[in-house]
C-alpha cells in the first residue's frame, strides 16, 4: 500500500539529507519526493510516497519525529487528501503528427506550453496513473523527453 507522508521541517540546511539517510538506513525506497515551502515563513514542506507494504509506516514516522528539525509528520490517507503531481512531456510533433499531439493534450486536459518546427511541449497536471496514460498514449507519436515532479498532497479538512 503506498503512503503519503507531509513532513514539516524547519528550512535548515541537511535536513533533507537526514531525513532520506533515514529512510535509506531503514531500507525503505522512496517512489517520489517533492520539497517547496510551506504556509509557515521557516519551515518547509516534504511530500515524501513510499511503499509500506514492504515494512511498518509506523516506525519509519516515529524515527522522523526524532528528528531535530522535524515540526510535525502525518501519514495522509488518500479518502482525505487531495493529491497531484506535475508532468512536462517533449514530443514529436511535425506534420500531421502535430494535429495529434493536440488532440491528446485536449482530451488529457494538458497545456501546450511550447512549440517549435519539430516539437511541442506539453504540461499536465494529475494522479500518477493518469500521467502515465498520457505518456503512453504519446509514445507512439516519439516521446522524446519527460520530466516529472514528485507527489505533492495537502488533507482534506473534516467537517
Amino acid at each position: 500500500m503506498k503512503h503519503t507522508l507531509a513532513v514539516l521541517v524547519e528550512d535548515k540546511p541537511g535536513v533533507l539529507t537526514r531525513i532520506a539517510g533515514l529512510f535509506a538506513r531503514r531500507g525503505f525506497n522512496i517512489d517520489s519526493l517533492a520539497v517547496g515551502e510551506s504556509e509557515a515563513p521557516g519551515l518547509s514542506r516534504i511530500t515524501i510516497t513510499i511503499d509500506g507494504a514492504e515494512h511498518p509506516i509506523d516506525q519509519v514516522t516515529k524515527q522522523l519525529n526524532k528528528l531535530i528539525n522535524v515540526v510535525k509528520v502525518r501519514d495522509l490517507q488518500p479518502s482525505d487528501t487531495v493529491s497531484a503531481e506535475l508532468m512536462l512531456i517533449k514530443t514529436r510533433a511535425e506534420g500531421p503528427k502535430r494535429a495529434e499531439v493536440m488532440q491528446v493534450a485536449e482530451i488529457f486536459k494538458a497545456k501546450i506550453v511550447d512549440v517549435d518546427r519539430r516539437t511541442m511541449t506539453l504540461r499536465a497536471v494529475g494522479t500518477p496513473e493518469r500521467l502515465e496514460a498520457l505518456r503512453e498514449v504519446l509514445k507512439p507519436l516519439g516521446v522524446l523527453e519527460v520530466v516529472r515532479t514528485g507527489t505533492v498532497a495537502i488533507g482534506r479538512e473534516k467537517s
